[in-house]
């Protein structure tokens, strides 16, 4: 039996304060509901919701939903709306669309292909010896900074230093651009719509002046290699998609893998079993990432839109609507993950991907290898140094930024216990 219209009474506001404040309560309510419900957020067209694991793993999966609207629709495109909303100069929005996953067909086979060789499973595997290194150098940082339990801000100190040195590096960033490259970040995670428009145009002339650069002075890097292919073969890419490319990678490539390295240390505090277990068998490490990723940040995906009338969980979705995956509550559906609120580190098997935290199909996050290398090499390399490690502060004190979208530390404080020596 399938249904069209008997969906929540009042649309449920991903971004409304109750919302933001409790998304898993919130989220895990729109999951259990007897039929999809219908959403939206700053001020936008409705939209259906797909929360219990099968109907988001469908959504994902089914290239019948498209990222963008139909040509012969009235939708709007969600995302302009977004950025409207926060007064964003009408030139700048399509750069701060995800360039990737801002493309539907051809253009997204054509612009995915481009980047994803350098991203797969082999090629960051090489990397890992340059990850340790880094890690290992951080590592040194925190215990001068906070050897003798002076408290410290991990995210300040660690979590972030880590991903975005690590994907400027091998994207190709020049130590001298990264400041901008973090400043455009941190106004990105925030939605700082005063601040937004100045650090997009200052990221972008960054952006162009790398290409320029590494056409006069290749190096091992994905920027030379991104250009190498275009001079082989110009209809391959624009400048104008080159930088969009480079945009995305980079600014994607650190910001949930700092909320997940953050998020994985209070997880690890909050299930002490779990963490002694690591301790006890470092090997765990490559599952255990795997499902503090289930657990991670992110709380839904963007919006895809229906090419046709097409049946979710029971509801149809008709042709030309919008519907949003809630990736959180899928994550934590107990259909699938029995008791899924708990941290279980042997829970997934690598290599298995059930959990839908880096997306499923044609536009899964190209980074995930990067990412899960990352989490593992930090989390091992922190608690092998610091096995004593504890918060400064009872767990009710540590601050969180509850926005739309994803779940995160703001600030991290802990107290390392270095052991004797």
């Amino acid at each position: 039996m399938t249904t069209t219209a008997e969906t929540s009474a009042e649309p449920v506001d991903l971004f409304s304060p109750e919302v933001v404040a409790d998304p898993w309560g919130a989220h895990a309510a729109v999951r259990e509901a007897p039929t999809l419900q219908i959403g939206g957020f700053m001020g936008g067209p409705p939209m259906y919701l797909a929360a219990r694991y099968e109907d988001v793993r469908q959504v994902l999966m089914d290239q019948r939903f498209q990222c963008n609207p139909l040509a012969d629709s009235p939708a709007e495109d969600i995302r302009n709306g977004v950025f409207r909303h926060l007064d964003m100069p009408e030139e700048l929005i399509p750069w701060l669309k995800n360039l990737i996953n801002a493309s539907d067909g051809e253009e997204h086979a054509r612009l995915r292909k481009l980047v994803s060789y350098a991203l797969t499973a082999h090629r960051v595997g090489k990397f890992r010896p340059r990850v340790e290194e880094l890690t290992a150098e951080l590592l040194d940082k925190l215990t001068a900074e906070g050897g003798d339990g002076t408290p410290i801000d991990l995210v300040e100190s660690y979590c972030y230093p880590l991903p975005v040195t690590v994907i400027c590096e091998l994207v190709g960033v020049d130590a001298e651009d990264r400041p901008q490259w973090r400043a455009w970040s941190d106004a990105m995670a925030t939605l700082d719509g005063k601040r937004l428009p100045e650090e997009v145009r200052k990221t972008l002339a960054a952006a162009r002046g790398m290409i320029e650069r590494r056409r006069e002075e290749p190096k091992d890097d994905m920027v030379t290699a991104l250009v190498e292919a275009q001079a082989k073969n110009p209809g391959i890419a624009t400048d104008d998609e080159l930088v969009g490319v480079l945009f995305s990678l980079v600014t994607a490539g650190h910001q949930t893998t700092t909320y997940l390295i953050g998020n994985s240390v209070l997880a690890l505090h909050e299930h002490p079993d779990q963490l002694a277990r690591l301790k006890a068998d470092p090997t765990l490490w490559p599952q255990a990432v795997r499902e503090l990723q289930r657990l991670g940040p992110i709380q839904f995906g963007q919006p895809r839109f229906a090419t046709e009338d097409i049946e979710v969980g029971g509801t149809v979705i008709p042709r030309g609507m919008p519907v949003v995956p809630l990736i959180m509550a899928a994550n934590s559906d107990p259909r699938k993950f029995p008791e899924p609120e708990k941290l279980k580190i042997d829970r997934l098997a690598v290599g298995s991907e059930s959990h839908l935290g880096f997306g499923k199909g044609i536009h899964r996050c190209l980074g995930q290898h990067v990412a899960y290398l990352e989490a593992e090499v930090a989390l091992r390399g922190l608690y092998t140094r610091f096995p004593d490690l504890t918060l400064a502060v009872p767990r009710k004190e540590i601050p969180w930024i509850l926005r739309p979208g994803f779940t995160r530390t703001k600030d991290l404080p802990v107290r390392l216990v270095a052991p004797a020596s």
